[in-house]
């Protein structure tokens, strides 16, 4: 199963971006996680720029969509919403099918992202994604990298039930 990782943040040490790093740590072997890196790199969404050939680096987003099985979404929450970033990318798949019937696993780092969550359920909902929503709480432990995220039981169980959600 080929899942991508798409995070929220481009903040350089997002926990988001991070938790996605340790997902594929974690994942079984049936399964590969990779980290989609062009989210700050997508221009903002305009239906104009959509006729005929979008621009390059959307057709590569959207072909890497495609390509995957499923996707795991994983992003902060700034005031109670969805980062402009992650939402723009959503927005240039709004009139495509490459996340049609495609399942969805929404993870995120902190419990106080309620509200970005719940939007992110709605809109992917809207989009025909399956969505599978998971909350792995890292409030109150800070700075932690891939590896201590990995072996840590609690957040490596609940990544792997994510995983095992989208299989």
């Amino acid at each position: 199963m080929r899942i991508l990782a798409i995070s929220g943040s481009l903040r350089t040490r997002s926990s988001n971006t991070t938790l996605l790093r340790a997902a594929a740590v974690v994942a079984p072997s049936d399964a590969s996680i990779e980290l989609y890196d062009g989210l700050g790199s997508l221009p903002h969404f305009n239906p104009d720029l959509d006729h005929g050939a979008p621009p390059a680096v959307v057709a590569q987003f959207r072909a890497d969509v495609a390509r995957s099985d499923a996707l795991m979404i994983s992003s902060p929450e700034y005031a109670h919403g969805v980062p402009g970033t992650l939402k723009n990318a959503l927005d240039w798949l709004v009139g495509g099918v490459e996340i049609n019937g495609k399942p969805v696993a929404l993870v995120n780092a902190s419990a106080r992202a309620a509200y970005a969550q719940a939007a992110l359920k709605e809109t992917l909902t809207v989009m025909g994604a399956n969505v599978f929503s998971s909350t792995i709480s890292l409030d109150g432990r800070k700075n932690l990298d891939v590896d201590a995220m990995a072996s840590d039981p609690d957040i490596s169980r609940a990544l792997r039930a994510a995983i095992d959600d989208l299989r």
